[in-house]
C-alpha cells in the first residue's frame, strides 16, 4: 500500500487500545483526564484543537458557597428554585457540598481566580441569593481551561489526538458493554478499544440559528450515546441566555450574566427599563424568565420581532469597575463598533446550555456498562429544567472528581490486526455534501422558529415531520452510509484528504439531525411549560409533569424525581 496513505511520523500514533478514552477537550474532558489515576493509559480525543469548546468561552464564573456569609444549604435552595421542580435533590446536595473542595483543587492546580485582598472575590449572578460566583475577570472558563490544558500536557499517561472525530461507540455484541469507539483521524477510520469511554463533548447549541456555542457544539456525545441505546433524559430543556451580542456579521458573543449582577440594565429601543414589567426580580430573574421577557416585549413593541433587539446598558456601573471586571467584553464590543462606556450593547437571547443529556448516576455512569458522561453531555439531575448560573463549570469539576472510582472493564491485551480497506479517491460525494451543507444551514433556522424560546404543538409537529424527512434522506447518502453502517471488523483508509473533510461534515449533520429529532419529540411529549421549555399552548407548569422525560431508542416515558 502506498506510503502516503499513512500518517507522517510526526503525528501521534493511533493507539490500538487504551485503558480509558475521553471524548472531548473542554473543562469536563480535560479535568476528567486529570482525575483518572496516573497508572491508566488515557487517550483524549478532540475533534478540533484544545481550547475550542464552550468552556473556554465561559465568562461569568463558577459557583461555590465558600464565603462565611454563605452556605451549601443556600446554594442548594437556589439551585432547586432555578431548576423549577426537576432537580434531583440528592444530586444537588452532592454538588453544593463538594463545591468548596472542588474550588480548592482548582486553586491548587493554579487557576488564578480574582481576589479581594487575601480572599477570593465573589460576585452576584441571577437567581443566586448570595454573591458566590468566583471569577477570573470575565474569562473564567478560559482561565480554568488554560490551567487544565497545561496540566494535561504534562502527564505522560495522557495521549491527545487532535482533529479526531468520534463516529460511533463500540459495544461488545455479547455483553453489551462499551469497549471503545470508531474514530476518523489522519485519513483513516479506526476502531479504538478501551476499558471505558467517557463522553465529554459538550452541548448541541449549533442546532439553533442563534447560539452562544462554538461551531464544535453539535451534540455529538448525546447523538452517539442515543444511537447505541443509552438512556437520555430531559432533552426538551434548552437554556436560552438572555443577552448575546447581536451585530451584523458578528458571532453571538455572550454578554455575561455577571454584567447584570454588577448593575447593568436592560432597556428597549425607547430607552425604557422593561424587565420589571414581566417579573419582580427584573434583570436578575432566572435566565428563562429574562429570555421570555425579552421575547414577549419584542413581540409587543416591534413590527418585526425576528429582527429586533433590546439593549444592555452598562453605564450604571462605575467605569473603573467595568474595566476591571469585563475587559474581554469591552474588547469584543469595541471590535464590533460598540463602546460600552457611551452606548448600550444590542442584545438578543440565544441558545446557550442544554440541561438534558445522557442520563448518569452520581458516578457519571450511563445506562451502558463501560460508558460514562461528564459535563453538558450528561444529565446528572443537578440542573433540572433550568440551570442556575455558573453551576455548569462546577458540575464538571465535582463529577469528574468521582471518576477515580469508575470500573474499568478487562480488555484483551492480545494484538488484534483488523483488515484494512481503502476508500478510493474516485469515491466522491460532492453532490451529497452540497445537499448536506444546505441542511446544515436550514436546520438551525427551522429549530429557532419552532423549538426555541416559545413553542407550540403545530410548530413542533411541522418541524418534526421535516426533520424526519431529512433524516431519511441523508441516511440514504453514500457518504452517510460509511458512518451509519460501520462494522467493527475492519479499519478504513481514505485516499483523499477531501474525503475526511466530507465525512466530518456528514457526521456532524447526522448528529445535529438526531438531536433536533430528540428535542422536537421531547418538546411535543411534555405538554406544559417549565424552566427552559415553554409551550404557548400550555403556558403553565403542571404537577403531573414534575417528572423527568426519558428516551431510549424510540421509546419516550417519564420517571419520578430522585430524592
Amino acid at each position: 500500500m502506498a506510503d502516503h496513505l499513512y500518517p507522517s511520523s510526526d503525528t501521534p500514533k493511533i493507539p490500538k487500545q487504551s485503558d480509558i478514552l475521553v471524548v472531548g477537550s473542554g473543562a469536563a474532558g480535560l479535568y476528567a483526564a486529570l482525575c483518572l489515576p496516573s497508572h491508566y493509559q488515557v487517550c483524549l480525543i478532540t475533534k478540533d484543537t484544545l481550547k475550542t469548546g464552550a468552556s473556554d468561552w465561559a465568562q461569568g464564573g463558577i459557583a461555590a458557597a465558600v464565603d462565611p456569609a454563605d452556605s451549601p444549604k443556600l446554594h442548594f435552595e437556589d439551585t432547586l428554585r432555578a431548576g423549577a421542580g426537576l432537580c434531583d435533590p440528592k444530586a444537588v446536595k452532592f454538588l453544593v457540598e463538594q463545591a468548596p473542595a472542588a474550588i480548592n483543587r482548582l486553586v491548587e492546580l493554579g487557576v488564578s481566580f480574582d481576589r479581594k485582598g487575601e480572599q477570593l472575590a465573589m460576585t452576584l449572578e441571577a437567581a443566586h441569593s448570595r454573591p458566590r460566583v468566583l471569577h477570573a475577570a470575565d474569562t473564567t472558563g478560559r482561565a480554568i481551561v488554560s490551567t487544565l490544558t497545561e496540566e494535561v500536557l504534562k502527564r505522560p499517561n495522557i495521549q491527545i489526538l487532535s482533529q479526531a472525530v468520534a463516529l460511533s461507540l463500540w459495544l461488545n455484541p455479547q455483553s453489551g458493554q462499551c469497549q471503545g469507539i470508531s474514530c476518523l483521524y489522519q485519513n483513516q477510520i479506526r476502531w479504538l478499544k478501551a476499558g471505558a469511554v467517557i463522553l465529554a463533548t459538550g452541548g448541541g447549541g449549533q442546532v439553533y440559528a442563534q447560539t452562544t456555542n462554538p461551531t464544535v457544539s453539535t451534540g455529538d456525545g448525546v447523538a452517539l450515546a442515543w444511537r447505541c441505546g443509552a438512556m437520555v433524559r430531559d432533552l426538551e430543556f434548552v437554556q436560552f441566555h438572555p443577552t448575546a451580542l447581536t451585530k451584523p456579521g458578528a458571532p453571538h458573543f455572550l454578554i455575561s450574566e455577571a454584567v447584570r449582577g454588577e448593575g447593568a440594565y436592560l432597556v428597549d429601543s425607547l430607552g425604557e427599563r422593561f424587565a420589571y414589567a414581566y417579573d419582580e426580580r427584573g434583570e436578575l430573574a432566572p435566565r428563562d424568565v429574562v429570555s421570555r421577557a425579552i421575547f414577549n416585549h419584542l413581540q409587543k413593541t416591534s413590527t418585526d420581532p425576528a429582527k429586533a433587539n433590546v439593549y444592555l446598558d452598562l453605564r450604571p456601573i462605575e467605569p473603573e469597575r467595568i474595566r476591571r471586571r469585563f475587559p474581554n467584553i469591552i474588547r469584543v464590543c469595541q471590535q464590533w463598533g460598540v463602546d460600552v462606556f457611551t452606548e448600550p450593547i444590542p442584545v438578543v437571547p440565544a441558545a446557550h446550555y442544554w440541561m438534558g443529556g445522557v442520563s448518569t448516576d452520581l458516578n457519571a455512569q450511563t445506562s451502558i456498562r463501560g460508558l460514562y458522561a461528564i459535563g453538558e453531555t450528561a444529565s446528572t439531575g443537578v440542573h433540572g429544567a433550568n440551570r442556575l448560573a455558573s453551576n455548569s463549570l462546577l458540575e464538571c469539576v465535582v463529577f469528574c472528581a468521582q471518576l477515580p472510582y469508575l470500573e474499568i472493564e478487562a480488555i484483551s491485551t492480545t494484538e488484534e490486526s483488523l483488515p484494512i480497506s481503502v476508500i478510493p479517491k474516485t469515491e466522491a460525494w460532492s453532490e451529497e455534501i452540497d445537499k448536506i451543507k444546505q441542511l446544515r444551514a436550514d436546520l438551525p433556522v427551522l429549530m429557532w422558529q419552532s423549538a426555541a424560546i416559545s413553542r407550540s404543538h403545530d410548530g413542533l409537529e411541522l418541524a418534526l415531520k421535516r426533520v424526519i424527512d431529512w433524516r431519511e434522506e441523508v441516511a440514504g447518502f453514500k457518504v452517510c452510509q460509511y458512518i451509519l453502517n460501520l462494522t467493527a471488523n475492519q479499519n478504513l483508509i481514505l485516499e483523499s484528504p477531501i474525503q475526511e473533510q466530507q465525512l466530518r461534515i456528514a457526521a456532524e449533520v447526522l448528529n445535529l439531525l438526531d438531536i433536533a429529532y430528540l428535542i422536537l419529540k421531547s418538546a411535543l411529549f411534555r405538554t406544559e411549560s417549565r424552566g427552559g421549555h415553554y409551550r404557548s399552548d400550555y403556558p403553565q407548569p403542571s404537577p403531573h409533569w414534575q417528572v423527568h422525560t426519558l428516551v431510549q431508542h424510540d421509546r419516550w416515558w417519564t420517571s419520578s424525581i430522585n430524592s
